[in-house]
């Protein structure tokens, strides 16, 4: 094996880029002026490039590559990565699966009791001194025994479901098409799902997914329901989000994710009936070591065999 076949997309988790420096000598993709004149005199000794699904790999970047080969994703989502143009040109591509669903599952509840008990509000109400100035804290509302709906019972979809279950709740889910063997309610639409107390969203992002939850949706889930979104902020019309938050016809949300990251919507920030997350869903010391060690494998196995550990469908959206 030649050297300096692979190339570092983006910003990675940095014992992996140290990895990819050490072992595999790899280039770092630089922005502005300097990519150009790189890719024309580096691009095509790329075999293999690594990246994340904050950054992906686009079309032009593979017209840039023309021995590229494969796209090694350190995450379970590549909706950035444009997969259609993969199929075409013959590149495979790897991510991640299995490995987070645990602790993303467990953000989802985490976020679901926040949001609904209003921890953090109470947490900030102890902290500025309002117990002892203005007394107790305003109810809030029960997590256990609640109808929840799902939007993709794929791996993370199911391990809410498990999860919540043991809290008595009633679950029913929306998917492309029905999970057989499923115990959950099926519905055929977002829509008629958002009949619920409580909306999960773990749909895999991508243009497929785009809006999915739209301002239909969040009128149908109504002033007493609750959204969480630890998917992909392009799942959720945001501008809906925050004026259904801002009218009072919804009541709360707990998000891991939005559609400009790191850029929230500053409303969202002055709400305490909403939770914000820096997008850390699958962000454990646990879990991001064995993305790391699963990357790894995949781009090792590609160079040395040509196929990849963990494949994904490249003319398919994934569900998460």
């Amino acid at each position: 094996m030649s050297a300096r076949q692979v190339l570092q997309v983006g910003p990675l988790k940095p014992s992996l880029a140290q990895t990819l420096k050490d072992t595999y000598d790899a280039f770092v993709l630089p922005d502005g002026e300097e990519r150009s004149a790189f890719l024309t005199e580096h691009g095509p000794e790329i075999r293999a490039v690594v990246t994340s699904g904050r950054t992906g790999v686009d079309a032009a970047l593979m017209a840039a590559l023309p021995n590229l080969g494969a796209v090694v994703n350190f995450g379970v989502g590549y909706d950035t990565t444009d997969v259609d143009e993969a199929a075409r040109r013959g590149v495979v591509v790897s991510n991640t699966p299995d490995v987070l669903t645990d602790c993303v599952a467990d953000t989802a509840v985490g976020l679901m009791i926040d949001t609904m008990r209003q921890f953090a509000a109470a947490d900030r109400y102890v902290r500025a001194g309002q117990w002892s100035a203005s007394g107790n804290f305003p109810l809030t509302r029960q997590v256990s025994n609640r109808r929840v709906g799902i939007i993709g019972l794929g791996r993370i979809g199911s391990a809410i479901a498990k999860r919540l279950s043991a809290f008595g709740c009633t679950i029913a889910y929306h998917n492309r098409r029905r999970v057989e063997g499923s115990p959950y309610t099926y519905y055929g639409s977002p829509v008629e799902l958002a009949a619920v107390e409580v909306l999960i969203v773990a749909a895999a992002g991508g243009a497929a997914t785009a809006k999915l939850v739209n301002r239909e949706v969040l009128e149908a889930l109504g002033p007493d329901g609750y959204l969480v979104n630890i998917a992909r902020g392009s799942v959720v019309d945001e501008e809906a989000l925050v004026a259904a938050l801002r009218d009072g016809r919804l009541a709360g949300a707990g998000l891991d994710v939005f559609a400009d990251e790191p850029n929230v919507p500053a409303e969202l920030l002055a709400m305490d009936n909403v939770v914000v997350l820096p997008h850390v869903g699958s962000g454990t010391v646990e879990t991001r070591a064995a993305m790391e060690e699963l990357t790894l494998r995949n781009l090792e196995s590609y160079l040395a065999t040509g196929a990849l550990v963990t494949p994904v469908p490249t003319h398919a959206i994934a569900r998460r």
